[in-house]
């Protein structure tokens, strides 16, 4: 059974900013989080021809090979609870890398109660909320 606050999340904007002096970005991915659950996802999509619209200099293999990490590969501390990876991958940087301020979000259930919904309903609902903010954020 879900309480409501199992419906919240967290997530965040990754972003590629090839001049921090120009202060322009594109977005490339999100990184998403449900602590009670301890559910975590991170995708990336880099899209070679915005970025190099943007920069026409960019090193999209050394992006590619940077960016993987929010993908939750090779996270350091891969132990810690999700909450704290979150906020690692989250962290203010300074630096072509870049994460939007996290944002709240609560899953919308219309027409089911949220409390007859168990631990798989709930991740099959984060999934796809994940890919409908992938969707309306990245491509």
């Amino acid at each position: 059974m879900a309480a409501p606050d199992d419906l919240l999340y967290e997530y965040a904007v990754i972003r590629y900013v090839p001049r921090i002096d120009r202060e322009e970005f594109v977005n490339i991915g999100v990184v998403m989080m449900n602590k009670r659950h301890k559910w975590l996802k991170g995708r990336v999509m880099i899209d070679d021809e915005r970025i190099k619209a943007l920069h026409p200099h960019s090193n999209i293999e050394q992006l590619k090979k940077q960016s993987c990490l929010f993908e939750l590969k090779d996270v350091p501390s891969a132990h810690l609870p999700v909450e704290e990876k979150y906020r690692w991958l989250t962290a203010v940087k300074n630096g072509s890398l870049q994460v939007s301020p996290s944002h709240p979000g609560i899953l919308k259930a219309e027409g089911i109660d949220p409390q007859s919904l168990d631990k798989g309903q709930i991740h099959s609902m984060m999934e796809d909320e994940f890919q409908r903010l992938f969707s309306i954020l990245i491509l």
